[in-house]
């Protein structure tokens, strides 16, 4: 594990590599809106796809590095993203923009601005809690690569149900709520979710590393 720190127009970004031993692809992931690079997710992504040739780049957006506890305006952390974007591209490999909540809007909103290879999009938050009507769908069916959502079952900001129809895959997440946790009550352990997750990530990226060498 490595980290660097990235300056950007939006001010220093920092990212910390999981490299494969013989990658096939970059995966970035950006953080969420109310917490960083320490997700469960994301922490579980970074340990599980070297193993699989993915090389995972945790990206702490330059708000986040300052210390600020909120975070700014969509178009600043697209600023971020696009300043880190190099950093991310340096090894020479395609490079599958993502994120979890407003990390995932950031991914769909750059991807084809920047050449992502892809998109994954983890508790996209398709709208606010008890908004459906404030919906970010367009978002997510305008990244133009493709795309896999993981969404849980129970998230508030959107259930796996509500999304529409597209070009996207969706992978549902039975019990789990917008971080990915369950209840004590869920017939799933948090382990079993969390590899739910990485399997799919898993599977999902080897299709895109063979159709990058067709």
């Amino acid at each position: 594990m490595t980290t660097e720190t990235v300056g950007t127009d939006a001010g220093p970004a920092r990212v910390t590599w999981h490299p494969a031993a013989r990658p096939r692809l970059v995966l970035a992931l950006g953080h969420g809106a109310g917490g960083g690079i320490e997700a469960r997710d994301l922490r579980a992504l970074a340990a599980e796809l070297p193993g699989h040739g993915v090389s995972v780049a945790l990206v702490e957006q330059p708000w986040r590095v300052a210390g600020k506890r909120l975070a700014p305006a969509p178009r600043t952390l697209d600023t971020g993203w696009h300043g880190v974007w190099p950093a991310l591209a340096a090894p020479g490999l395609p490079v599958v923009s993502g994120g979890r909540s407003a990390g995932a809007r950031v991914a769909c909103r750059t991807a084809a601005g920047l050449g992502a290879a892809a998109v994954l999009a983890l508790a996209f938050p398709l709208h606010p809690p008890g908004r459906p009507e404030r919906s970010r769908a367009d978002e997510l069916l305008g990244t133009g690569v493709p795309t896999l959502v993981v969404q849980g079952g129970n998230d508030p900001f959107g259930r796996p149900e509500e999304f529409p129809g597209g070009a996207h895959r969706l992978v549902g997440v039975d019990h789990a709520d917008h971080g990915f946790a369950v209840p004590k009550r869920a017939p799933v352990t948090e382990e079993e979710t969390l590899a739910a997750i990485t399997g799919a990530v898993v599977r999902w990226t080897a299709s895109l590393a063979r159709r990058s060498r067709e």
